[in-house]
């Protein structure tokens, strides 16, 4: 390895290091309660997918028009059983939910997906452009003794970043040309 690259490697270790310390200071949010679908239509509350621990991840999809946010749920299936000895793990699609379901199914994925589709849940964790079009991304949720929510921490997708191996993986190749189907 080059002198460059070890101190670049050196300088983005450190920056990461800078940015965890920071998340880990920064305020709680209070969020409400929100109400989200089951994939059979049902509703299902932010509060229902906590399962049995205080933590939550909830990955906010744009829906299966995003070959991206496959992607990157794709990579999730190897990671969520590993999430969810930790804490709550799901994802939750802007499709419908019958839309989401079919997605989950072909794709093969194996943890919880939720449908926002409608229910402002993604505008109010910042997941939602101004047009209305969604942005992927991931909130990280603590609940509280008496039920309340807090978001603790969020982070958007976009590609190159450190929620995807496939790009870090990529970027290792002498030129990068390819875009996820």
């Amino acid at each position: 390895m080059n002198d460059t690259i070890a101190a670049l490697e050196q300088e983005v270790s450190d920056a990461k290091a800078r940015l965890r310390e920071a998340r880990r200071a920064a305020e709680p949010e209070p969020v409400e309660d929100w109400p989200l679908a089951r994939l059979d239509g049902t509703p299902v509350r932010l509060s229902d997918l906590f399962g049995d621990h205080d933590e939550l991840l909830v990955v906010h999809n744009m829906g299966g028009s995003c070959s991206y946010c496959s992607l990157w749920a794709d990579g999730f299936s190897g990671l969520a059983p590993q999430f969810k000895t930790r804490c709550g793990f799901v994802l939750c699609s802007d499709d419908p939910p019958a839309v989401a379901a079919q997605i989950k199914a072909d794709r093969a994925w194996h943890f919880r997906v939720v449908s926002g589709h409608g229910s402002g849940f993604a505008a109010a964790m910042g997941y939602r452009a101004g047009d209305g079009k969604p942005w992927p991304g991931v909130s990280a949720f603590k609940r509280g003794p008496d039920g309340s929510i807090v978001r603790t921490g969020h982070a958007p997708f976009g590609p190159g970043d450190d929620f995807c191996a496939v790009w870090p993986m990529l970027d290792l190749l002498p030129a990068r040309d390819w875009h996820p189907r």
